[in-house]
Order: structure tokens, then C-alpha cells, then sequence
């Protein structure tokens, strides 16, 4: 007499060790699913979700990527620490919606729980929108001012700065009335986010990678009143 019992369980203990398929350019996957195969990929850095599609990041190069990230980071670093209830994600994974999971070059998000979009699930990624997202574009051709700006757009990231490095620009999106506007600048070239007050860029200093001058405008920025009332309204 067969044993019932054990050819039941056959399927189950086959069906347990199937081997999770691979993370790989192009495929079309529930966010899930792209969750499910990251995990079990420790050698890939960087992967997204993009509108159901997977990039998988190349090995980055240093002057066309890691240096002006360098850069970027420490500006943003410098807001942080002199903004008590503003947070900073480097590469962080961004849950926004069923299809979009990004990887963004940097976040800037609000902490405060009356104004922020964005909070931190139980499994420590952020979900929802952060009010500034920065990427380093290779060119304008990237996906960074397409596909991702859409998504970031649709799902209401209020501030998106795309360096694009082949074209040395750099342009600042900022959401209004649901459409992205590019930031204008003042006379000398600098940049002041409408939405986290204080954060002011020298768009020529950091195109030429003087940091000295990008870090001192940064710190006018940081000494406005403006920013004093902002850091004022999230202690409360």
C-alpha cells in the first residue's frame, strides 16, 4: 500500500527548494517579487524598480559618478546636521508605489510627523514620497530625467535636482501644481529650495567642484532667517 502521507509532501519540499531567479536588466516584476530576488543578491549594490521594470546599476565610475556624488553628499550632509528634524538617505531603497521602488543618489526627508510624506516601514526602507530626491544623471538621455522623473513626479516628491555629468548642468525641479518646474536662479547662479528653507546651491562652484564656495553659500543658507523659522516649526 502506498504511503498517502509521504507522496503528498514530495511537491512541498520540491516546491520549497526551487532556487530564486536572478535580478537582471529588463525584467518585468511586482515590486514584491523585485523585493524577493534583491535580497538573495548581495553582490548587486544597486538595482530599481522603475514602472515594472528592474535596472540593475553598472560599476560606477569615479569622475563621472562617485566624485560628484562625493560632493552632492556633502552638501546635503551639512543641511542635515544644521536642520534638527530633517533626515538623510544615501542610496537608500524608496518604497513609492506597487510598480516603483528607486534607489535615488541621495533623499532629503521631514521627520516631523504633522509635515512629512515619507516615514520608515517596520523592515527599515522608506515609504512614500522624501521632499527632495538628487540623482547623477551620465546625460540627459537617462532614465533619471524620463521614467524616474514621471514616477517621482506622480508620486509627489517635491523637490528632484538631475545632475547630468557629460553636459556639466545641473537642473532643480520643484512640484507645482502637480507638474515639475525648473528652479530659476539668482543673478550669481544659486539655487534656494522653496520646500526645506536654507538649502541654497552655487551651481557654478559645484559644477566646477569647488566645494569651499559651494559649502560657503551654503552656510548664507543656513544663517537666513528663513531657516531659523523652518527649524523653529519642526521642533513643534
Amino acid at each position: 500500500m502506498v504511503n498517502q502521507s509521504l507522496t503528498e509532501q514530495q511537491p512541498v519540499a520540491q516546491a520549497k527548494s526551487e532556487p530564486i531567479p536572478p535580478l537582471e536588466n529588463g525584467d518585468r516584476l511586482s515590486r514584491h517579487e523585485f523585493e524577493r530576488r534583491y535580497e538573495v543578491m548581495p553582490h548587486i549594490q544597486k538595482a530599481e524598480l522603475v514602472e515594472g521594470v528592474v535596472y540593475v546599476a553598472s560599476p560606477l565610475r569615479f569622475e563621472s559618478h562617485a566624485e560628484p556624488h562625493g560632493w552632492i553628499v556633502t552638501w546635503l550632509g551639512v543641511y542635515q546636521i544644521s536642520t534638527p528634524g530633517v533626515r538623510l538617505g544615501i542610496e537608500p531603497t524608496v518604497r513609492l508605489d506597487l510598480d516603483n521602488e528607486p534607489q535615488p543618489d541621495g533623499v532629503l526627508f521631514i521627520n516631523s510627523s504633522s509635515t512629512r510624506q515619507a516615514r520608515l516601514s517596520a523592515d527599515d526602507y522608506i515609504e512614500g514620497a522624501p521632499e527632495l530626491v538628487v540623482e547623477i544623471a551620465a546625460s540627459s538621455a537617462a532614465y533619471d530625467l524620463h521614467d524616474k522623473k514621471k514616477v517621482y513626479r506622480r508620486n509627489g516628491v517635491q523637490e528632484y535636482i538631475v545632475w547630468q555629468i557629460f553636459e556639466n548642468k545641473l537642473d532643480w525641479f520643484y512640484l507645482s501644481a502637480g507638474e515639475y518646474v525648473l528652479l530659476e536662479p539668482d543673478a550669481e547662479g544659486v539655487l534656494r529650495s522653496p520646500v526645506l528653507p536654507g538649502l541654497w546651491l552655487s551651481v557654478p562652484s559645484l559644477l566646477e567642484g569647488n566645494m569651499a564656495s559651494v559649502l560657503a553659500v551654503l552656510q548664507q543658507g543656513l544663517n537666513s532667517p528663513q531657516h531659523a523659522e523652518f527649524v523653529k516649526r519642526l521642533s513643534q
